[in-house]
């Protein structure tokens, strides 16, 4: 049974909806608060929220996800280091990340984070192995494509920051 990450399971069981009712007392999007509110939460979600008036009680296979994760690492991903290039040709753009995982065992991705009108936002994650292992890590090169025909500005995250690649 895979571990659950929270920015994989758990942060996208919290509805923008869900985020905005329990702002003055615990950021559901933010995995610290939610770690530090984990009892409480979980608590919450086993008798009464969401109230039925914003969709209702989660599915019971929802609450023994958060359970699991609550009880067990809490892990999550971290943010990556690369070296990012821009390449728009033709009929695609292609922006790649290149260097070293980590450790022996680390996958990585780039993924959409956000996107405005005249902006996209990707970040670089890293996912490390629920057991470590021995050896040498891995050179990376991770790509995302999308049109060339779409020319909004493009930004990369990761642990160095957030930087403009076009």
């Amino acid at each position: 049974m895979r571990t659950p990450v929270f920015e994989l399971h758990i942060r996208p069981m919290f509805r923008a909806t869900d985020k905005a009712h329990m702002d003055f007392a615990v950021d559901l999007w933010d995995y610290d608060d939610v770690v530090a509110n984990a009892d409480a939460i979980l608590a919450r979600l086993q008798s009464d929220m969401p109230p039925t008036a914003t969709g209702g009680l989660w599915p019971e296979e929802w609450i023994t996800l958060f359970q699991r994760w609550k009880d067990g690492a809490r892990k999550r991903l971290d943010l990556g280091t690369a070296a990012f290039a821009f390449q728009q040709g033709t009929t695609k753009t292609t922006i790649t990340a290149t260097g070293t995982f980590p450790a022996v065992g680390v996958v990585g991705w780039l993924q959409l984070e956000s996107e405005t009108a005249t902006s996209k936002t990707y970040v670089l994650y890293f996912e490390a192995p629920d057991a470590p292992a021995g050896g040498t890590p891995h050179a990376f090169t991770l790509k995302e494509s999308y049109p060339s025909t779409d020319t909004r500005s493009i930004f990369v995250h990761d642990s160095t920051g957030t930087q403009q690649l076009h």
